[in-house]
């Protein structure tokens, strides 16, 4: 069972938002597992991150829930709604309504505790809550580990795969439960 508590960011937490971030994108799977780089983040001035954190923990299309142990945070999951005719993060044409789960991150130390477990969890029932069928994320084909956790939590591959500047990605997709 999870040590830590999984709710929604908060406005004001703009900080711990930026840092958290930072954090993933340091972390040894992160150039398989982010679109993007720490150096790129850290050249985000304040206001991208507020904006960031804003639409995060206010927006109808968008929220963020982090996993808090204590005082730290230790895991965050963004999902966003995207409507049909829409783009995705991989620049793909939305064919119908789908949620997407985006920058799934837990600290090496606080893995295998169920704080992914909660933190899907809070996301799908927000993205079901807000009408979507269920969620869909992207992978690298080379990690394994994240594809394992995600077949664990009832995601399957779509047969959708696409090309990345990081390599190869599969889709897989976990129905509304």
């Amino acid at each position: 069972m999870t040590d830590a508590v999984v709710r929604r960011v908060r406005l004001q937490e703009w900080r711990q938002v930026r840092d958290l971030r930072l954090r993933a994108l340091r972390d040894p799977a992160a150039p398989i597992a982010f679109l993007s780089t720490a150096e790129e983040a850290l050249a985000q001035a304040d206001d991208f991150w507020q904006q960031r954190t804003a639409d995060a923990a206010m927006g109808e299309d968008a929220a963020q829930f982090v996993a808090v142990a204590g005082e730290r945070w230790v895991g965050s999951v963004t999902v966003l709604l995207r409507a049909a005719g829409s783009t995705d993060t991989l620049g793909r044409t939305v064919d119908a309504p789908q949620a997407d789960l985006v920058g799934v991150f837990v600290d090496a130390d606080h893995r295998g505790r169920g704080i992914l477990d909660a933190l899907v969890e809070a996301a799908a029932a927000w993205a079901e809550e807000a009408g979507a069928s269920g969620l869909t994320l992207d992978v690298h084909t080379d990690n394994a580990r994240a594809q394992a956790a995600y077949r664990r939590l009832g995601f399957t591959p779509t047969g959708l795969r696409v090309d990345t500047a990081a390599g190869h990605e599969i889709q897989m997709h976990r129905a509304a439960r």
